[in-house]
């Protein structure tokens, strides 16, 4: 997948996504894994009010595909790729809005973070 930042963060491409829920801890952890490894491949992510998901917008198609553990796609129809204010959703605040990071997150990329995240809970976990 290629994904080009906009000059202006206003202007973000008017096209679909799908959008890959996890739950917030694992959420996190694929958040942290994916800024560590450059964080050129991640894009918008949405948290809910309870904090307990995240939500990160994948290229469109992506939901047809989607088969890792844990975690739901679905398609999304736009949302997300609106000026950074506007939320898609009630309830609903971004953790990286729009505008701050690619227009969507690489899904194979996400999918590896997912399993080391994952990882990195079941380590830590059994050290309890």
């Amino acid at each position: 997948m290629t994904t080009r930042r906009s000059r202006d963060p206003l202007e973000l491409p008017d096209t679909g996504c799908d959008v890959v829920t996890v739950p917030a801890r694992q959420g996190l952890e694929a958040v942290d894994i994916l800024r560590r490894g450059g964080a050129d491949a991640m894009g918008p992510v949405l948290h809910d009010d309870g904090c307990d998901t995240l939500g990160f917008l994948v290229p469109p198609g992506t939901a047809a595909a989607w088969d890792v553990p844990g975690s739901v796609c679905t398609e999304a129809d736009g949302c997300g790729l609106r000026p950074v204010p506007e939320l898609p959703a009630e309830g609903a605040d971004w953790l990286l809005p729009p505008g701050e990071a690619e227009p969507a997150t690489d899904p194979a990329v996400l999918r590896k973070a997912l399993d080391e995240a994952q990882r990195v809970i079941e380590a830590a976990d059994g050290c309890a």
